[in-house]
C-alpha cells in the first residue's frame, strides 16, 4: 500500500502554522508523503532550511517535508489538498489543482470566508470539500518563517454538504496526529457562518473608517454600521437554513469586546495601506452575491462595500 500524499498549498500564516505540525509529526512517524508548495523565495527558503515556526508550542521550530514544489502542476498523486491560499487567489488555484487531483482527492480548505465552499465546488464539482472555520494568530514573518502568538490555533472542519457519508477518517486521524486542536462536525456551517459574521462586519467597518475593533464596538455610529451589516448575513443564513444563534449580533459584539481595543483587522490594514489585492470581496462580495442570488436585499453591505472601494 503506498504511502497518502498530503499537499499543503500556500505557506503563510495558516498554512504555515498547519503545515508545520502535520510534517513535523510525520517526521518521526513517515506515515505520510508530504509536499508543500510554495512560489518564488518562498520556496527557495523552505528547500534551503525547512519551513519554520516560532511557537510557543515547539521547542523545535524547523520541519522538513518530502518534497517542496513551485507548482501546482509539479504536484502527483494527491490525496489531500489543504488550500491555504489567500481567498483572492482561490479561482486560480482550483483551475490548476483540477489538473492534478484524481476522483478521490479530498480538498480541505483552510479560509474563513462564507462562499468558499461553493466557490471551489463551482470549478471542481465532483471531489470532497470539506467546509472549514480556521482561528488562528500567526502570520509570516519573513519568507519560510511564520510566527505564532496566544492560544493553539483551532480547526472546525465538517463533513461535505454533498457527500455527507464519504469515509473521511484517515484525514480526523492524520489531525489527531498532528496535536492539532479541531473539532469534526457533520455540519460546520453554523461555525463558518458565526465566524463570518464578526470578520464581515468588523472588518468592513473598520476599514471605512481606519478605525479598531475597539472602536465598533464603542463608537455609536461605527456600532450601528456593523449592526445592520450583521442583521442582513443573519437574514442570508436564515434563509440557507443556516441556524445561528437567535441573539448572534449581541454575541458578537461580546465577542468582540474581549480584544484589546486597538485590535485592527486585516481588511483595514490592506486597504489604508493601498494594498492591491486584499478581501474586499471575500467580506462584502459574498454577501451581495448570496444576496442577489437569494432575493435578499442587502443596502447596507452594498454602501459600505462602496464607501471602501473609493478610498
Amino acid at each position: 500500500m503506498s504511502k497518502k500524499h498530503i499537499v499543503v498549498l500556500g505557506l503563510g500564516g495558516v498554512g504555515g502554522y498547519f503545515g508545520f505540525k502535520i510534517n513535523r509529526e510525520n517526521e518521526i512517524s513517515k506515515k505520510y508523503k508530504i509536499s508543500f508548495v510554495a512560489r518564488g523565495e518562498t520556496y527557495q527558503k523552505i528547500k534551503e532550511n525547512g519551513l519554520v515556526l516560532l511557537s510557543p508550542e515547539h521547542s523545535v521550530n524547523q520541519t522538513f517535508p518530502d518534497a517542496v514544489e513551485q507548482h501546482i502542476s509539479d504536484v502527483k498523486n494527491p490525496d489531500l489538498v489543504l488550500i491555504c491560499v489567500k481567498e483572492y487567489d482561490l479561482e486560480n488555484v482550483c483551475r490548476q489543482l483540477k489538473e492534478i487531483i484524481s476522483k478521490d482527492t479530498v480538498l480541505l480548505p483552510m479560509m474563513n470566508g462564507a462562499d468558499i465552499y461553493e466557490r471551489i465546488r463551482k470549478i471542481i464539482p465532483g471531489n470532497i470539500i470539506l467546509p472549514t472555520c480556521i482561528y488562528v494568530a500567526s502570520h509570516i514573518k519573513e519568507k519560510g518563517m511564520v510566527e505564532h502568538k496566544g492560544k493553539a490555533g483551532k480547526m472546525i472542519v465538517g463533513r461535505d454538504p454533498e457527500h455527507f457519508s464519504a469515509d473521511v477518517d484517515w484525514i480526523v486521524d492524520v489531525l489527531k496526529e498532528s496535536k492539532i486542536d479541531f473539532d469534526f462536525k457533520d455540519d460546520s456551517l453554523a461555525d463558518i457562518w458565526t465566524k463570518y459574521i464578526f470578520i464581515a462586519s468588523f472588518g468592513l467597518v473598520t476599514a471605512k473608517y481606519n478605525s479598531s475593533i475597539g472602536a465598533v464596538c464603542t463608537d455609536e455610529n461605527q456600532r450601528t454600521e456593523a449592526s445592520e451589516i450583521m442583521q442582513e448575513i443573519k437574514r442570508i443564513a436564515d434563509k440557507k437554513r443556516i441556524i445561528l444563534d437567535e441573539d448572534i449580533i449581541q454575541k458578537t459584539f461580546e465577542k468582540a469586546a474581549t480584544f484589546p481595543f486597538e485590535t485592527p483587522t486585516s481588511l483595514q490594514l490592506d486597504i489604508n495601506s493601498g494594498k492591491e489585492n486584499n478581501e474586499l470581496e471575500l467580506l462584502a462580495g459574498a454577501v451581495l452575491n448570496f444576496g442577489k442570488e437569494m432575493d435578499i436585499e442587502t443596502p447596507f453591505t452594498r454602501k459600505i462595500y462602496s464607501e471602501v472601494k473609493a478610498i
